[in-house]
């Protein structure tokens, strides 16, 4: 069945540490250095030890960036219908611009995007994480950067050196003045191969301008099977409540019989669905009531949504209940200037304050806009999911049951961290 385009609300954030780095902590065994957990609750003290100091940075990082994407939820989530974005790829290239960002642009951006540690330690960390995505669990997870610069323009070597070395963004020259069209097509092309063409056009026309000197652009692909597939024979028309009164039919999968964490809490049920390996699964946080979204939305605090992810702690695998889950394949783009200026950071924008002296010394830049696009399709056999960034800058002054039938939360989450890969909401399936 073919579905029309569905918006859905999406936060990124990669919570893990290389296993390299991990197996590297195990070895030091002269320093008796326990191996920490990526876990908020965990502090980990910082010693001598470069490997346990990156942990804590990393930590650090991930749970700014938790922060961020609750931040960003809440202004989005005053939108109608569903909602779709990848907090974890806006943060990553506003990282990158960070790097060239000095005086009151630089604290604005630090504090809408939580970045609390000083650059010398934020680019290591995000290097740390970009170096060690997910391999070898049974899942897709990769990300790329670049950084596009105009021709012959005089950037400063230690921007292009530390996007390069810890973002892997090395610069490639194009032409916005003389080819701007030309140019634009270029970057969405990449973007496209960096998706596995999930995310095409990335960058409207219009954007990119003859004033354009830079873009940085971040990519994200996911992929990853179900531990336990849906069977596709007992997927079927069901309906589902869009509101308390409105009613669709959707293609409903369905698990019955099966092993599942699950936790049916006082105004809501959380279910886990694991992906092969375990190491990644989908989290749903479906609302009692039909019309109960806004309520539970008002709630998603990260102190809220830590207790709801450890709520299965208590009662464990459920077994042999039902799953009622629609297929949805959702797809969204944002131009985010006026979201990001109004979380606190007016002055990037700006064409007579801007500080991005740490790109290029001889000219005055401001950001022109930050472009954002999703995709991601959920059936029988997994989850498919993409996102883009790009950030764009110029001259400044230019037993029992879980039915998912009415609206809810889904995320995808690090089994053995806790950290979230993916947060979302279903709205209406169809739309």
């Amino acid at each position: 069945m073919l579905f029309r385009r569905l918006k859905c609300c999406f936060t990124i954030t990669l919570l893990s540490l290389a296993t390299t780095a991990f197996q590297t902590q195990a070895n030091l065994s002269a320093n008796k250095v326990n191996k920490p957990s990526l876990s908020d609750e965990v502090a980990v003290q910082l010693t001598d030890d470069p490997i346990a100091q990156q942990m804590t940075d990393v930590a650090t990082v991930l749970k700014g960036n938790q922060l961020f994407a609750l931040d960003l939820y809440a202004q989005l989530r005053q939108q109608k219908g569903n909602l779709f974005v990848s907090p974890y790829s806006i943060s990553t290239a506003m990282a990158m611009t960070y790097v060239g960002a000095r005086g009151d642009t630089a604290a604005q951006i630090a504090k809408v995007f939580h970045f609390t540690l000083s650059q010398e330690r934020l680019h290591p960390a995000f290097a740390a994480l970009i170096t060690n995505q997910y391999v070898n669990y049974s899942s897709q997870c990769s990300t790329a950067n670049q950084l596009w610069g105009q021709k012959g323009n005089d950037f400063l070597s230690t921007f292009v050196k530390t996007t390069s070395d810890y973002y892997r963004a090395g610069l490639q020259e194009v032409d916005f003045a003389g080819a701007t069209e030309e140019s634009r097509r270029i970057i969405n092309t990449w973007v496209a191969q960096k998706t596995q063409d999930k995310i095409q056009d990335l960058i409207p026309e219009g954007i990119v301008t003859s004033s354009t000197k830079f873009v940085l652009t971040n990519a994200i692909y996911f992929k990853a099977n179900w531990k336990k597939p849906f069977n596709k024979s007992l997927t079927e028309e069901k309906p589902f409540n869009v509101t308390a009164t409105q009613q669709v039919q959707v293609p409903m999968m369905h698990h019955k019989g099966e092993y599942f964490r699950y936790a049916q809490l006082d105004k809501l049920q959380v279910l886990e669905l694991p992906y092969v390996g375990e190491r990644l699964s989908m989290v749903i946080l479906l609302p009692n009531q039909v019309d109960g979204l806004a309520d539970l939305e008002s709630r998603l605090t990260p102190k809220n949504l830590e207790n709801w992810l450890s709520s299965w702690g208590k009662e464990g695998y459920s077994e042999g209940f039902e799953v009622w889950l629609p297929k949805f394949k959702m797809s969204s783009e944002f131009k985010l200037k006026e979201v990001l200026s109004n979380m606190g950071m007016p002055v990037a924008f700006s064409k007579e304050t801007a500080n991005f002296s740490g790109i290029n010394s001889k000219q005055s830049l401001a950001l022109q806009e930050v472009v954002h696009k999703t995709f991601v399709d959920v059936n029988e056999e997994g989850t498919e999911a993409a996102a883009a960034t790009a950030v764009i800058g110029g001259l400044r002054g230019l037993s029992p049951s879980f039915r998912a039938t009415h609206p809810f939360i889904f995320l995808i989450r690090d089994t053995q961290s806790g950290g979230i890969l993916f947060l979302g909401r279903v709205v209406n399936p169809l739309e």
